[in-house]
């Protein structure tokens, strides 16, 4: 992030939201809302005084909930730009117009409660989406695992934040209820994946490994601990990925074939109760922690993503490709390709992968001085166009607009509305054409003359 931000031809517009998508491959115009940080970044240094001053504390999202932040924060540790940025919501100066700490305090006088956001519009050639992925919320449908009474049970998010130097313990792996170094720690794999009942039917690919990580960091952080892990099947794929899984068991890690039934607490300990599929007997296991390993799901707020860009999606909000061997990054909108865990659930070296060769097409888009189309776009005959926009309105790509024109009816001027294809923007879906109540879209080389002229020959 920092070779990005030194970049001299990249611009980061960090605590920014995408708001419109208008245009088509090579001259793209986008809206963007530029939040108000209530912090001028040319003023700040970065210095910490502020926030270390700061009297509001609130629960760090960063964190999951493990740690705190002030009311001025920065929103992840290494963060780029370094400058932080008021919650409004909780800040003392916001809600109850009295503090202002943070003002009086800062040396190079950064602090702006009047901010206001900032919309702006740039053009651009390509767009590559990168939204990421949340973790499947399991407690709304995995009560049996404790959700809401047992503070010990944690995913496996929170277990990387406990476990991380920068995270809420410095690093140290401890319960979240008291502060203890768990002795036995239970991890349960695929809570939400490949369950079609509760969860999601496909695998989230990248459980298995940081399980294994996981449970690798608990043996060699805290001398004399137990990891057990309840599995329905594992897999490691990737290079070595199997090489280190067999490590981990080697270090002591015991795999448990089996689904986990209930978690309940007894005293200060956690009982798992499961099954041993391989021995045909039920297990029971008084944990100090339970880590959850949770399904990957597209991150919040995919639907309004694929409306602004037209991009189709799977039944379950990935966003699809244009083909999944032959055009992997690229997506059925020209001038839009895909990389990340957008596209579904991916580890760190894929989704690598995926961002170079996304990179790599828009570089060879840029390339061209002319690009090839499909020709069996859609057409609009004008003279039988009603104007009614009914094509306007379901043309997944946006590739139709309104527009006037002007006829001379009863030797005087008019002007009416009708429908206009862009060229670049057309995928020959077909969809206006079935919509079309006056039959005026049409798709070139399938014309209804053409096709039934087609069945006629047929028939004769």
């Amino acid at each position: 992030m920092v070779a990005a931000a030194q970049h001299p031809n990249i611009e980061l517009m960090t605590y920014a939201e995408v708001e419109n998508v208008a245009g088509y491959v090579g001259n793209f115009e986008v809206t963007i809302r530029k939040k108000a940080r209530s912090v001028d970044p040319v003023k700040c240094t970065g210095c910490g005084t502020c926030w270390e001053k700061c009297p509001t504390k609130v629960d760090s999202e960063f964190d999951l909930g493990l740690g705190k932040r002030k009311a001025i924060y920065l929103p992840f540790p290494q963060a780029v730009p370094a400058v932080p940025v008021i919650d409004r919501e909780h800040c003392r100066q916001f809600t109850k117009g009295k503090c202002g700490v943070c003002q009086k305090v800062c040396p190079a006088k950064a602090i702006d409660y009047e901010q206001q956001d900032e919309i702006v519009t740039e053009k651009f050639g390509a767009i590559v989406v990168a939204t990421g992925y949340d973790l499947f919320k399991w407690e709304e449908v995995y009560g049996e695992y404790g959700y809401g009474k047992y503070p010990d049970v944690i995913t496996g998010m929170h277990f990387e934040r406990l476990n991380n130097a920068s995270g809420p313990t410095g690093g140290k792996i401890v319960r979240p209820s008291d502060g203890k170094e768990p002795q036995t720690v239970v991890f349960i794999k695929c809570v939400g994946s490949r369950d079609e009942a509760k969860g999601k039917s496909y695998c989230s690919r990248a459980c298995c490994m940081y399980t294994a990580k996981h449970a690798h960091q608990v043996l060699e952080k805290i001398p004399g601990a137990q990891a057990i892990v309840f599995y329905m099947d594992i897999r490691t794929p990737g290079k070595a990925y199997e090489e280190f899984l067999q490590r981990t068991v080697h270090e002591g890690a015991v795999y448990v074939r089996g689904r986990v039934s209930r978690v309940f607490q007894e005293g200060d300990k956690l009982i798992v109760r499961g099954e041993d599929t391989l021995l045909g007997r039920q297990v029971e296991v008084a944990a100090d922690m339970v880590v959850l390993a949770t399904a990957m799901v597209p991150s919040a707020g995919w639907e309004e993503v694929a409306k602004l860009l037209g991009l189709q999606t799977d039944k379950d909000g990935f966003f699809q490709e244009a083909h999944p061997k032959l055009r992997p990054v690229e997506t059925f909108t020209a001038g839009v390709f895909l990389a990340g865990a957008c596209q579904g659930p991916k580890d760190i070296p894929d989704t690598v992968s995926q961002a170079s060769a996304a990179a790599v097409k828009v570089c060879q888009l840029f390339a061209k001085d002319e690009m090839a189309t499909d020709p069996m776009i859609a057409a609009v005959d004008e003279s039988i166009c009603a104007g009614c926009a009914m094509c306007e309105k379901i043309c997944p790509y946006k590739a139709i607009s309104m527009k006037t024109i002007t006829e001379r009816v009863a030797g005087r001027q008019v002007a009416r509305r009708v429908a206009a294809v862009n060229s670049g923007l057309c995928q020959g879906c077909g969809a206006c054409s079935v919509a079309c109540p006056s039959s005026a879209m049409n798709l070139k080389g399938f014309t209804n003359e053409q096709i039934l002229a087609e069945v006629d020959a047929v028939c004769l």
